[in-house]
């Protein structure tokens, strides 16, 4: 495709009533991203220089959300929700700059991919042959359903699409049509602002609908073409049940794409990935794992069953779980293994370094080599303040120990099991921080004596 400037206008000022929710309909999440976001991502990858996002009045957070994520936007408000085309029009100062293409796309279709979008640019690409067939001033997506009622259809002609008619409009013969109008829309940027203009209000509705706009430039001897794509692909989101749905479909297509990159997923369908998951190749992730945000696994790692990990580093050849929590700020050295029931927080674990059960380690560095005994955990946190655990390299910290920070354990030191260790222990030294033992002969058995005299 010729070098061509796009603008995306993105739709976001759906009121989302149906969602019964506080905050707005496109900034509910799939895998961990708000709909909106996923839907920018898409445009960008698909070449877009310039996003103008449309939101209602009461929707500023919408474009905070997606400033957070680093998209270069403007925004602009559709003041009245007088309909598609009034809400395009909203953003009238981004379609006057010139650009050669526009991608006119919903906040609340969260699948769409870039392929698609690329596909609609390249039928109005001039460059393509504006005669040839396929290819036109304007590209309509849509797709195809054996059960098409309630959709929009797209009327077709001579291999162009002459009008889009709202299934209460439709006559029988229409209403059989199966090609569904998926609302996204791909126009070349001459003279799309006078098609735009001339939509008019005369319906029920007194609204302003982009569909119209199909009719218009046909009428006026330009070419409207449709782009198929899959139903799933412009799935809109309206209501917790189709978010869910949604969530499932994406979450199936990364999971094919993991196995595809050479990851083994035992029971694919009960791992769950955020949008961001890294994982290379020959990595194992058995069943029940749940990715969130910000992970990335290097190769030969092992993540065990019903592992939670979120925002952390883990490098090649690192054993997780099962049953282990990884939070944000881990970083996992290569060979290091963090066991069942295992917690790990704000850490970063040397290299061939175990934490093996039942521990938590927060705040802390670890160097390699070291061991880190059952139910040991750092004491991070006094109530108001956090501080940090420093244990060095080949450290043996022995089970049921608590590490009172800040502290630090030398290089080679052990740490006797059941220990509160609460000052530095220096290198290659024993702390022993406990109560001797002591053993009353025959005590148990006269405590024992005593209860049984006392019971009722």
């Amino acid at each position: 495709m010729a070098e061509r400037s796009c603008l995306a206008i993105i739709l976001a000022a759906g009121e989302g009533t149906r969602m019964r929710s506080k905050k707005p309909k496109v900034l509910h999440e799939i895998a961990g991203l708000a709909m909106v976001a996923h839907v920018a991502a898409a445009t960008k990858a698909a070449g877009v220089d310039h996003i103008a996002l449309v939101v209602g009045p009461d929707a500023g957070r919408v474009g905070a959300v997606l400033e957070s994520e680093g998209v270069d936007m403007s925004v602009w408000v559709q003041s009245e929700r007088r309909g598609t085309a009034h809400a395009v029009l909203a953003a009238r100062t981004a379609l006057e700059a010139g650009y050669d293409d526009i991608l006119v796309v919903f906040a609340d279709t969260p699948l769409i991919t870039p392929g698609l979008l690329q596909q609609a640019r390249r039928v109005i690409d001039p460059d393509n042959g504006r005669d040839a067939a396929g290819h036109g001033d304007i590209a309509v997506i849509g797709f195809r359903s054996d059960n098409p009622f309630g959709y929009g259809r797209l009327i077709e002609d001579k291999g162009q699409i002459i009008a889009i008619r709202e299934e209460r409009d439709a006559s029988s013969a229409e209403k059989a049509i199966t090609l569904c109008n998926g609302g996204l829309m791909a126009m070349r940027g001459v003279g799309a602002l006078s098609l735009l203009d001339q939509i008019g209000n005369d319906n029920a509705k007194d609204e302003f609908y982009l569909t119209d706009i199909v009719a218009l430039a046909h009428e006026q001897g330009r070419r409207v073409v449709a782009v198929e794509a899959p139903h799933e692909e412009l799935l809109g989101v309206n209501t917790r049940a189709e978010l869910a749905a949604a969530e499932t479909i994406w979450q199936r297509r990364k999971r094919r794409q993991m196995m595809e990159n050479g990851v083994t997923l035992i029971d694919p369908d009960s791992v769950h990935f955020s949008y961001d998951t890294q994982i290379a190749s020959d990595v194992t992730v058995e069943p029940q794992v749940f990715f969130g945000r910000n992970v990335r696994v290097a190769g030969d790692a092992v993540i065990h069953a019903f592992s939670h990990i979120e925002g952390a580093d883990i490098a090649e050849g690192v054993s997780v779980g099962p049953f282990a929590r990884l939070r944000p700020g881990t970083v996992l050295g290569e060979n290091a293994k963090v066991g069942n029931f295992c917690e790990i927080k704000a850490a970063t674990i040397g290299a061939g370094t175990k934490v093996n059960h039942l521990s938590y380690i927060g705040d802390a560095v670890l160097g390699s080599a070291a061991n880190i005994g059952a139910g040991t955990i750092t004491c991070n946190y006094d109530g108001v303040n956090k501080y940090r655990t420093e244990i060095g390299h080949k450290a043996f910290v022995g089970s049921n120990s608590a590490l009172v920070a800040p502290v630090r354990i030398g290089d080679g030191a052990y740490v006797a099991s059941g220990s509160v260790v609460t000052q530095d222990v220096p290198a290659d030294a024993l702390a022993v921080a406990r109560a001797r033992q002591t053993n009353k002969p025959e005590l148990a058995a006269r405590i024992r004596s005593r209860a049984k005299v006392k019971r009722p």
